[in-house]
């Protein structure tokens, strides 16, 4: 080859300078040796970052990492980092077959990032299509989506599960509206009320990024407050998130923000929106054309451009907890994204929680409070009927209600009207023998039976089974007793006690958000309650021993939160407003109600918990599963040497004919739980220890499953 280029420069002798130059040119371009174009199955890959790292949508531990695919050219433009994409994987895809990876189902998955070359030494398999073009996962998501996964010994892919919702055709095709400019910074409004609640705004709208814990007064006046932050952090050029825990609260704030900044400048993310609207609300939010979020616990990973706030309101309602694993909470969440983001904290509730006062106790919030004269002047009286009470009056002996009771009930009324909150649903979900006391069972699977309307058969709450021969297997008895007296039965008791009074009721069967200011009475359970226009003239908090006397951890501050927020929808002590709560006056979550000190009960609740080392001082986790499996998880699980392990204990079963509930063990086996903690700054190290464990036990295959939930919220 070299003696045919010398002769053909050769025979060029004489040329012009400029001709020469291109002769030598295409001999050299001749000699150099030619690269074959990288294809695969003929196909050519695109010529620039020909390979994929893909996320595969399948949330097992042992599989939590990216895999490489190769990029064909005709997905090039399409295949771009944050898109969804289908990717051949399965058995198949470790066949090779003429120099070619093939094989494997089509599954689903997003691509994280495109690169020049891979670190795997094989073949690699082709993306098999780019689903759509719209980037969904940017790096802000992928970041938060892996720190709560790390947090919670779970997959990303679980984890990205819960924070993209599923794809909408239509809603992509839609276009995106131009954003608005920033509104003007709020007035303080109702902030004033708080020390330094107008500091706060200020902060907000100046670009800050203040860390409070706010202890709302009672009264409907929360949402515009949420409004007035919302606007503030928007004042700046950023965005603003707030989670709330159900869609009563989320169409109050709706309404508050429309008010504070008009229409089009917040979403709302529901799944009582539908796919289609949800899917395209969260587009939107995605490509900036809506700087504020609204929503509940799914909207703690909404996309928001710029983030300058994150809020969330009543913190200890369990819907803020995840019930698909890895299991997270919008308050821990939202503190990651905090963290991550560098942003703004507003955690907020007519309570306070044990964690809400760590976070002041450890200096990394600030509380946001109101004065000991503002509490009075908006709280409503509450007054106290304990056991000793109970055995003395005449008519609470005959009745199911209290002298004391009937009287407040009766004064509410003639000015307005009154919330009765009774701790269970149903008619009598609890009878036992009126002799001996034994409880009432069914014949046939030994579930509890229910009391239903007068004159209707038992019927067993387990297998729903109708009794109606009962007879106590103890004494031989045929009489009943009610233990338990739910919402259904109460309001049939006072509608015959008022017979002119209308009587409503609010609870699983039928939730009433609103009811008019004229008198009447509302029964409702926990959670259910209505807001009264202009205010409850009276509540009425009964069965107290049924909430403070669960065996768990969390009773009293439960028991405490649902007792404020009922009694913050009654009118202030200075307009007559009354609350009754029955139960012994000197417990603790009562007497912090009568002083209405939520904040001062979670402080004393935060300084037991560190001497016993629970939860939310130590970072604990439980490992849950039949007695050898939990046994041999423990065995093998490299836990940190600071690592205490209590347990394991037997798990209550899941009754036959009754709904599993999350995490209960299935109907026929035993289960054990044993829960392991570990002191503050350890729970990285555990978390890594039972995340790698998990891993290697799902990867042998074969194994009886075993489930691990960190910071589980029932842990009595």
């Amino acid at each position: 080859m070299s003696s045919e280029n010398e002769r053909a420069e050769g025979g060029a002798e004489g040329a012009p300078p400029e001709q020469l130059a291109l002769i030598r040119e295409s001999v050299r371009k001749a000699a150099a040796p030619r690269a074959k174009p990288r294809t695969w199955r003929g196909a050519a890959l695109a010529a620039e970052l020909p390979v994929a790292r893909v996320l595969v949508d399948k949330g097992v531990l042992h599989l939590d990492r990216y895999f490489d695919y190769a990029v064909p050219a005709e997905l090039d433009a399409d295949a771009q980092p944050g898109v969804r994409v289908r990717v051949r994987f399965g058995a198949g895809r470790g066949r090779v077959r003429d120099g070619r990876r093939e094989g494997g189902g089509l599954i689903d998955g997003f691509l994280v990032e495109r690169r020049a070359d891979s670190d795997y030494s094989g073949p690699l398999a082709a993306l098999a299509q780019v689903v759509s073009p719209e980037p969904v996962l940017g790096e802000e998501l992928l970041g938060l989506a892996r720190a709560v996964a790390d947090r919670y010994a779970g997959s990303l892919a679980d984890v990205l599960q819960l924070a993209v919702p599923p794809r909408n055709a239509r809603a992509e095709r839609r276009s995106a509206p131009a954003p608005l400019p920033p509104p003007a910074a709020p007035g303080p409004g109702t902030w004033e009320r708080y020390a330094h609640g107008p500091a706060y705004l200020e902060s907000l709208a100046s670009g800050g990024a203040p860390r409070a814990v706010w202890n709302a007064l009672p009264g409907p006046e929360w949402a515009e407050e949420l409004a007035r932050a919302v606007a503030a952090a928007l004042a700046s050029g950023r965005g603003a998130l707030v989670v709330l825990p159900d869609g009563r609260a989320v169409a109050r704030l709706d309404a508050a923000l429309t008010g504070v900044l008009g229409e089009g400048r917040h979403a709302v993310l529901t799944a009582d929106a539908g796919p289609e609207k949800r899917y395209a609300r969260w587009l939107a939010v995605r490509r900036g054309s809506v700087r504020a979020v609204i929503g509940t616990r799914a909207a703690m990973f909404a996309p928001v451009r710029e983030l300058g706030l994150v809020a969330l309101w009543d913190d200890g309602d369990d819907s803020h907890s995840e019930q698909h694993a890895p299991q997270p909470h919008a308050r821990e969440v939202l503190l990651l994204r905090a963290a991550q983001d560098g942003c703004a904290f507003l955690l907020g509730g007519w309570s306070c929680t044990v964690e809400a006062a760590q976070l002041v106790e450890s200096g990394w919030a600030r509380p946001l409070v109101a004065s000991r004269e503002r509490v009075r002047a908006a709280a409503p009286l509450v007054r106290t009927v304990g056991d000793g009470d109970l055995a003395r009056d005449e008519a609470a002996r005959a009745a199911r209600l209290p002298s004391l009771a009937w009287q407040a009930v009766r004064d509410g009324l003639r000015h307005g009207p009154v919330l009765v909150q009774v701790p269970r649903r149903g008619y009598v979900p609890r009878l036992a023998c009126a002799v001996c006391r034994a409880p009432a069972r069914c014949r046939h699977c030994a579930g509890p039976l229910e009391g239903q309307e007068s004159g209707a058969a038992l019927r067993c709450g387990w297998c729903g089974r109708e009794e109606s021969g009962w007879h106590c297997a103890q004494c031989g008895s045929f009489r009943l007793r009610a233990q338990v007296v739910g919402a259904r039965r109460t309001a049939e008791e006072l509608g015959r006690a008022f017979p002119a009074v209308p009587v409503r009721t609010s609870g699983r069967e039928q939730v009433l958000d609103t009811v008019p200011g004229a008198p009447a009475l509302v029964v409702s359970t926990p959670g259910a309650e209505p807001v009264a226009e202009g205010g409850y003239a009276a509540a009425l908090l009964l069965d107290g021993w049924a909430m403070l006397g669960r065996p768990d951890l969390r009773a009293g501050e439960d028991a405490l939160r649902r007792w404020i927020a009922a009694a913050a929808l009654v009118r202030p002590q200075s307009a007559g407003g009354t609350v009754l709560v029955v139960a012994e006056p000197t417990l603790r979550p009562v007497q912090a109600l009568v002083r209405w000190d939520p904040v001062g009960h979670a402080v004393r609740e935060l300084a037991e918990r560190a001497e016993l080392g629970f939860p939310p001082v130590s970072r604990m986790a439980a490992v849950a599963g039949p007695g050898e499996a939990v046994a041999e998880f423990l065995r093998t699980a490299e836990l940190p040497p600071e690592a205490e392990v209590l347990g394991p204990v037997p798990m209550p079963g899941t009754p036959a004919g009754r709904a599993r509930r999350p995490g209960a063990p299935p109907a026929g086996e035993h289960w054990e739980r044993a829960l392991v903690r570990v002191p503050p700054g350890s729970g990285a190290a555990l978390t890594t220890s039972l995340k790698a464990a998990q891993a290697a036990r799902m990867a042998r295959g074969g194994g009886t499953p075993v489930r691990v939930r960190m910071d589980p919220p029932d842990i009595g």
